[in-house]
């Protein structure tokens, strides 16, 4: 994905979306460091249902949003956040139904 300096990471099939065929299996991407939000080592993502609610939830327990909902095409949409030690950590929202 160069528009978004991103490269695709493969371990299983995927589908028409580029989701993983498989319930569980784990695919993914790399970043070129410094890309939004500013990081300088891997991040973990967790995968949630409302990525607006998860926010909320993060803030209410001392993290902060570095970076907010963005739309990843037709793939779902991700976001970042600070928790209270200062580790960034990813959101991620799989497409609407």
């Amino acid at each position: 994905m160069p528009e978004m300096n991103y490269t695709m990471v493969r371990t299983t099939p995927v589908d028409a979306d580029q989701l993983p065929k498989d319930p569980g299996a784990i695919n993914g991407g790399i970043a070129a460091r410094g890309s939004p939000p500013p990081v300088k080592a891997p991040v973990i993502t967790i995968a949630v249902d409302d990525i607006d609610q998860a926010l909320k939830q993060i803030a209410k327990n001392g993290g902060k949003t570095v970076q907010g909902k963005q739309s990843i095409g037709p793939m779902g949409f991700t976001a970042y956040f600070r928790d209270p030690e200062g580790n960034v950590l990813g959101l991620w929202q799989g497409p609407s139904e």
